[in-house]
């Protein structure tokens, strides 16, 4: 869940295509609703609340904005930085002595009962998690569309974030760049 919330700007290696989805208000209720959907997995019964205030926004996107960079720093140069760590575990505790007393932070918790949590917190539970270097060895960014996102794959050879979209759009790049290629020396 954590690389989902980094993934919420979009095209976020290229300026000109950048798109941050949370600057959209409707779109936090909607990803907490979506996330909760999808990462029955990692989370159990669980339903996420976005943030409520706008300070509360701010330290959503503050999370989001380390994890990015802690992640992102460890695909790109193979090491966690301090700084980035110092920030994530500060801005993580913070959101975690904000959860009501007596919250149950279990992760996973797949039992049947339903349970609360915040965004924030979730996110930074769901990126502790990542931090184990078993995960972390398999965390790599799209060259197409530089989203983050874990390589479950067996081997570890998974090249796109998902192979129905970038990963497509890479072959159909490759073969028209073969074909105008070969086209080109044909009329040498």
């Amino acid at each position: 869940m954590a690389l989902d919330l980094a993934n919420t700007v979009i095209f976020r290696g290229d300026p000109e295509r950048s798109l941050d989805r949370f600057n959209d208000p409707v779109e936090l209720p909607r990803f907490a609703e979506a996330a909760a959907i999808f990462r029955t997995g990692e989370w159990g019964n669980v339903q996420f609340h976005p943030p409520l205030s706008q300070k509360g926004t701010d330290a959503l996107i503050g999370i989001r904005e380390v994890i990015n960079s802690l992640f992102r720093c460890a695909v790109g140069e193979g090491s966690l930085q301090s700084g980035h760590l110092s920030t994530f575990l500060r801005l993580g505790a913070d959101l975690v002595y904000n959860e009501p007393e007596g919250r149950d932070l279990r992760l996973p918790d797949l039992s049947e009962k339903k349970r609360d949590l915040s965004l924030g917190t979730a996110a930074f539970l769901s990126a502790m998690r990542l931090l184990d270097p078993a995960r972390l060895e398999r965390i790599k960014a799209c060259p197409n569309c530089y989203w983050l996102y874990l390589d479950e794959s067996r081997n570890r050879s998974r090249r796109w974030c998902d192979m129905n979209v970038c990963g497509n759009r890479a072959k159909a790049r490759r073969h028209y760049n073969r074909n105008v290629k070969q086209a080109g020396n044909d009329h040498v």
